[in-house]
């Protein structure tokens, strides 16, 4: 292609100084067909093909390798035709006899026309948008994998982070419930992708079934809730763009906390930062335009919705529910029965009826047992040859003043004394730790080894009265005799006579 600066020494020779085109083509060394174009154009055109390019050996395979492509839209990106496929195809298929070179070209021009176009959108103040992303974070000393959910209002910008261990029902429930209180409303809208925690099935109609959790916290909080196209993550640009901007900017270099509450905390002090910003195209900062979302959000409710993920469960011959993989202890006296499990982030609430039987710390870890030894006392306390070996109080640490009252129980009555042991123990299922040994303080300071002993000192330190303990119910302890004073000994000691 020819300079820019030729043409113009080429136009200036003709247009102006008079040259002829002749005269221009043999001075400047060029066809003479180049000077009228030059004449033409005062820049190079560029080339311009005047018929459509002709592949001999690949026309007749171009509508093979277009159905190829039409088909490969309806399957996973990850297992659609490389253009290498697409080639061998031709060649083991269809007989193609041209190289691969050729076919690269025509498909990469084919996938370029199919790429998608975007319409720039406006966003109203009061609608928001809710998507999970994934980071590595250190948490109590701990490398591990955090799911965090965003919420962003697109017309302002303003977002909200917050992380738990897992992506599950309750932590995308708490979320929300937690990003209503930071912003200080409801959003009109939500757009969501089609998670499962939300979207139960796509109907033929494209309609989507809620979940029972879903519907729960739509109904409570009364907004709008929108999907995208399946597999099109750009149908909630803004949010997905948030997740990206969240996890470079509030978890580089890599989140190091104590637990997920303090990472929380961190988080929503970024977004709160973060409201001070000013971006690109905007007019004013993050906190400004956040006003108008603050306008359009509906009021949070009364109460806040009670964000958990309820299952009901039988209870095993163990006296365990099993929930999420993990099993969880209950009161034997309600073994086989049906019970209701509440799984919140970070605890587990069992109920039978009315009655909320058991709590438990949620456990995030795999086919583990989180026992609570109380729950197993009154079977122990008919089965006291198990005491030694019950898993439940395995790991129970208690006082040393236990483990000595257990020694003297079982050195003075034997087996009975062993059960007295349990009973002592079944005390904390009603009084706390603290008292209840103190009260084996006190009767081990008086020689008083029982269960009757220990009740009474305990109820005696929390009444605020001195104890009255009937002495003739501990046989074992030594009896003190004192003869009654006679008078005449009385007088022979103050007179200093002999008695």
């Amino acid at each position: 292609m020819k300079q820019v600066d030729l043409y113009g020494r080429v136009r200036h020779a003709v247009l102006v100084e008079g040259m002829s085109q002749r005269e221009a083509a043999r001075v400047f060394g060029i066809d003479p067909r180049t000077v009228s174009k030059m004449l033409a154009f005062s820049v190079p055109p560029g080339y311009r093909r005047s018929q459509p390019v002709r592949r001999p050996k690949l026309d007749g395979f171009t509508a093979i390798i277009n159905q190829i492509l039409e088909a490969d839209k309806l399957v996973h990106k990850k297992q659609r035709h490389t253009s290498k496929r697409i080639f061998e195809r031709l060649r083991d298929e269809h007989g193609f006899e041209g190289g691969i070179t050729i076919v690269k070209d025509y498909i990469f021009a084919a996938r370029q026309r199919q790429r998608e176009m975007f319409v720039p959108l406006s966003h109203p103040p009061g609608h928001a948008q809710a998507d999970f992303g994934e980071a590595l974070a250190v948490i109590g000393g701990i490398e591990r994998k955090i799911h965090f959910l965003v919420m962003d209002l697109p017309h302002s910008d303003a977002c909200f982070v917050k992380a738990y261990p897992a992506e599950t029902t309750e932590a995308f429930c708490d979320a929300h419930v937690a990003a209503f209180a930071f912003f200080g409303g409801v959003p009109v809208s939500i757009l969501y992708d089609n998670t499962r925690i939300a979207v139960a099935r796509i109907l033929g109609d494209g309609k989507r079934k809620r979940t029972r959790v879903f519907s729960e916290l739509v109904s409570h909080y009364l907004f709008e809730d929108r999907f995208g196209r399946p597999g099109k993550g750009n149908d909630k640009g803004k949010v997905e763009g948030m997740v990206g901007y969240t996890r470079r900017n509030f978890m580089v270099p890599k989140p190091q906390f104590a637990s997920f509450d303090d990472l929380n905390a961190h988080l929503a002090e970024q977004c709160c930062k973060r409201m001070g910003d000013k971006l690109r195209g905007q007019k004013g900062a993050i906190g400004e335009r956040f006003e108008a979302d603050a306008e359009r959000l509906q009021p949070l409710p009364v109460v806040p919705y009670d964000a958990c993920d309820k299952q009901s469960v039988r209870v095993s011959s163990l006296s365990l529910v099993r929930y999420r993989g993990n099993d969880y202890s209950v009161p034997t006296a309600y073994g086989h029965q049906e019970v209701l499990v509440r799984g919140y982030v970070h605890e587990v609430v069992i109920a039978c009826g009315a009655e909320v039987i058991a709590r438990h710390p949620r456990s995030w870890e795999k086919e583990d047992y989180i026992f609570d030894p109380l729950h197993y006392l009154a079977l122990i306390e008919q089965k006291t040859n198990a005491l030694d070996q019950a898993a439940p109080l395995a790991d129970w640490k208690l006082p040393e003043a236990f483990v000595t009252l257990r020694r003297l129980m079982e050195a003075r009555m034997g087996k009975k004394g062993k059960r007295e042991f349990v009973q002592v123990l079944r005390l904390l299922e009603t009084f706390r730790i603290a008292d209840v040994e103190a009260g084996i303080q006190g009767a081990l300071e008086r020689g008083t080894i029982g269960f009757d002993a220990v009740k009474h000192l305990v109820l005696c330190r929390i009444e605020r009265r001195p104890p009255r303990l009937d002495m003739t119910v501990y046989p074992y302890l030594p009896k003190a005799h004192v003869a009654a004073t006679s008078a005449r000994d009385y007088m022979a000691l103050l007179t200093g006579g002999p008695s």
